[in-house]
């Protein structure tokens, strides 16, 4: 099967949760409903082989509605392609994990949610990832202050 052809059978599969879609240099992008993400993820990883999940990353639009997208990177090692899924995200709404059908999703929300904000429903163990617990705020956000000053928590091992 084509990849044209994967790409129409998909749009066709998950219409009703299809916002958007666009191609550029062979990239194929779906844009789909937060609240059908789930749904979705697990149709491209059982009936379309999309078997690896790549990324997970987030972009922020602040100023905009709604103000974050949530970028999902899949690839296809059967198909021998790629496909980006975008959900779009309000601030403070929740998109329902996916660790059910990728492990590595794991850690990959957790960090979305660290530097973004964004909270991710029924993950197994959501909490900081790479800044420590004390963190006040998300850093990449657009609207974290860079002159913010965050409280030095001393580690509970020295490193030598």
């Amino acid at each position: 099967m084509e990849q044209n052809e994967i790409i129409r059978s998909i749009r066709e599969k998950i219409s009703n949760d299809v916002l958007g879609y666009h191609s550029y240099r062979g990239d194929d992008t779906i844009i789909v409903r937060r609240e059908s993400i789930f749904k979705i993820m697990k149709i491209l990883k059982e009936e379309f082989h999309f078997e690896m999940l790549i990324d997970i990353c987030a972009v922020d639009f602040f100023g905009q509605q709604p103000r974050f997208e949530v970028v999902y990177h899949l690839n296809s090692l059967s198909q021998k392609m790629r496909l980006r899924v975008k959900v779009p995200v309000d601030d403070g709404e929740e998109v329902e994990s996916i660790v059910p059908l990728w492990q590595i999703a794991d850690w990959l929300e957790r960090e979305t949610w660290d530097m973004m904000g964004i909270k991710f429903a029924n993950h197994p163990d959501l909490r900081r990832l790479l800044m420590y617990e004390g963190f006040v705020g998300h850093a990449l956000r657009k609207d974290y202050p860079i002159n913010r000053r965050q409280p030095i928590i001393k580690p509970k091992h020295e490193y030598r």
